[in-house]
């Protein structure tokens, strides 16, 4: 039995009318803004001046806690500071967060560093001697001088070292380093983090390596 013209038609008109709905609908979608991806970069690649002496020394372990993190900048993302106003450098991230880069970088010094005092992980904790517990307070583009001008990279990091067995402070200090970039670009302020890091790193492990004396 062959169908009637108007249900023909009718067939035929919803079948138009769906392949025009599917057309416009992929014409919107080709419509919609494309992003550009953040620009990642990365810090602690400085291997600051590190002990190239081996010392007569006894090694000892060092058992690292979870470092703390200025909790606006301990993401990926990286925090500016201008008076009393603070902001994130748009279209630019760490390629992970940054207490993740920081604790890589803190390894890598004392995996470099020819002093007694090594690392160690939760794992080997027996043979742990001190504990390290490190608060990263300041961690910032600082731009002191307007926006205008290459800005002052600050990262403040407060560490104590307790004895294992005593459980008691050893000694605590804070460490500080301000670099100011060669220019006011990404790029350039990256730069500035890495050098800074390393400054701190390095007079970080010295101190441990004394056994937090001096």
């Amino acid at each position: 039995m062959i169908a009637p013209w108007s249900t023909v038609l009718q067939s035929m008109t919803r079948g138009a009318m769906l392949v025009a709905a599917t057309s416009l609908l992929a014409g919107c979608i080709s419509l919609f803004p494309k992003t550009d991806p953040a620009q990642l970069y990365r810090f602690g690649a400085t291997t600051p001046q590190l002990q190239e002496v081996v010392s007569g020394e006894p090694g000892f372990g060092v058992l690292l806690v979870a470092t703390g993190f200025d909790r606006a900048a301990a993401g990926d993302r990286i925090l500016t500071v201008t008076g009393t106003q603070a902001a994130y450098i748009k279209d630019a991230r760490w390629v992970t967060s940054s207490v993740a880069l920081f604790d890589s970088a803190l390894q890598r010094t004392f995996d470099a560093d020819h002093g007694p005092a090594r690392l160690v992980d939760r794992a080997e904790i027996a043979r742990s001697d001190y504990v390290l517990k490190l608060d990263v307070r300041t961690f910032e583009v600082r731009y002191d001088r307007g926006q205008a001008v290459a800005p002052t990279i600050v990262v403040e990091v407060h560490a104590a070292l307790d004895r294992t067995q005593e459980r008691v402070v050893v000694s605590d200090r804070s460490f500080t380093a301000a670099v100011t970039a060669s220019e006011n670009r990404v790029g350039a302020i990256a730069e500035a983090f890495d050098q800074a890091v390393a400054e701190v790193l390095g007079e970080l492990v010295a101190w441990v390596n004394a056994r937090g004396e001096g």
